[in-house]
C-alpha cells in the first residue's frame, strides 16, 4: 500500500487538464494564449524558473507582460488549471535578458530541487512538467532518422522533420527508473554512493533495460548492486523526476537472504538497517536520509510506518 502523502510533483492530475486533443487547433491555443487569464511560466535557458523575489511561489507572467517583454518567444501549452489556461516560456541558451528580466519582474532564478521543497504543491507539479518539456525541446534538435533539423509543432509537444522526404515526428522521452526498498525479516536494505554526504544512505535505484518488466528490473539491480536476492516485488508509487527526463516508479520488496555482495563498483556500502538502528543513527548524526524531495524518502517513510510506526518526518525534524 502506498503512502497517504503524495510524492513530490507528483498529483498534477488533479488540478490540470493537459487538453491534449487542443495542442493542434492553432486557432484555440492562439485564443487561449492572448486572453486575460493567461499564465505564462518562464524558464531559463538551463531550466530554472523565475520565482517571487521574496515569496516562494512562481513568477507567473501574464498574457500582456509576455507581450511586451517576450514577444518572440514561442510558448508551449501547458494545460487548464484552476480554470486558467497556463503556458511555458524558454529563454535561449546565451540569451542576454536573463538579468533585465529578473528586474523587471521582481524576480529571482531557483531550480527545480530547491523549489521542489519551497512551492505549493501543484506549482512545483507545474514546475517539474514545464522543466521535462523544456529539457526535451532543447536537446531534440535535429531529427534521429535523417539528421535534418527539426521544428516543434502541437503546442510544443511533438518535433517534426523539416525533410518532406522524412517528415518524422519525435516525442518527449521519458527514461524509466525503479526505484526500492528491499527488505528482510525486519531491516531494511540502504545504500550509499561514493560521492554522497558522509554518512547518507538511500534506497536502491536503475534504470530499466529494453525488454525488461518493472518486476525484473528491480531484482536484477538490486542483484548486480548488491548481491541481495529478491523475492516478492509490488509497486508502491511513482514520482516525475525531470532532471532531466526520468519517472520513478517505487516499489517494496523481500530478499531471500541477507548475504550482501557489493558488485558492480557504483555503491560504496550497502547495508540491512533496523528502525532502531535508523532512530539512533538519525539522532546522534550518523546517518543521514534521501532528501525529501525524492520517492526515496516516501519509501522509506512508508517502511518505518509500517514496521514500527515511526514517521519519518519527526525523526528528521528532531
Amino acid at each position: 500500500m502506498a503512502s497517504t502523502n503524495p510524492n513530490t510533483f507528483a498529483g498534477l492530475s488533479l488540478i490540470l487538464d493537459r487538453v491534449s486533443e487542443q495542442r493542434d487547433v492553432i486557432e484555440w491555443v492562439t485564443t487561449k494564449a492572448g486572453s486575460s487569464d493567461a499564465r505564462y511560466l518562464l524558464l531559463d535557458d538551463v531550466g530554472n524558473a523565475f520565482l517571487h523575489k521574496h515569496e516562494e511561489a512562481l513568477r507567473w507572467l501574464d498574457a500582456g507582460e509576455r507581450a511586451r517583454l517576450l514577444p518572440h518567444v514561442s510558448c508551449s501549452l501547458l494545460g487548464m488549471a484552476h480554470g486558467r489556461p497556463h503556458f511555458m516560456l524558454q529563454l535561449d541558451a546565451g540569451d542576454d535578458r536573463i538579468d533585465a528580466l529578473e528586474e523587471a519582474l521582481g524576480a529571482r532564478r531557483t531550480g527545480l530541487r530547491e523549489a521542489g521543497l519551497l512551492l505549493a504543491a501543484d506549482e512545483a507539479g507545474l514546475f517539474a512538467y514545464a522543466k521535462g518539456l523544456a529539457h526535451w525541446q532543447r536537446e531534440t534538435r535535429f531529427c534521429a532518422r535523417c539528421g535534418s533539423a527539426l521544428t516543434l509543432v502541437s503546442s510544443g509537444h511533438r518535433a517534426q522533420c523539416t525533410d518532406a522526404a522524412c517528415g518524422r515526428l519525435h516525442f518527449p522521452r521519458t527514461d524509466a527508473a525503479i526505484i526500492v526498498i528491499v527488505e528482510y525479516q525486519g531491516a531494511c536494505l540502504l545504500g550509499r554512493q561514493a560521492g554522497w554526504p558522509i554518512g547518507r544512505y538511500s534506497t536502491l535505484a536503475g534504470f530499466i533495460e529494453p525488454g525488461e518488466a518493472l518486476e525484473d528490473a528491480v531484482r536484477r539491480e538490486v542483484a548486480e548492486e548488491s548481491g541481495v536476492v529478491v523475492g516478492d516485488v509490488h509497486y508502491h508509487s511513482s514520482q516525475p523526476w525531470p532532471m532531466p527526463a526520468s519517472l520513478m516508479i517505487g516499489f517494496t520488496a523481500v530478499a531471500t537472504h541477507p548475504e550482501i555482495h557489493l558488485r558492480d563498483g557504483e555503491l560504496e556500502d550497502a547495508r540491512w538497517f533496523t528502525p532502531r538502528q535508523i532512530v539512533d543513527g538519525l539522532a546522534d548524526g550518523s546517518l543521514g536520509m534521501p532528501t525529501r524531495l525524492s520517492v526515496s524518502y516516501q519509501l522509506l517513510s512508508h517502511w518505518l510506518r509500517q514496521r514500527a510506526g515511526l514517521e519519518l518526518d519527526a525523526l528528521v525534524t528532531r
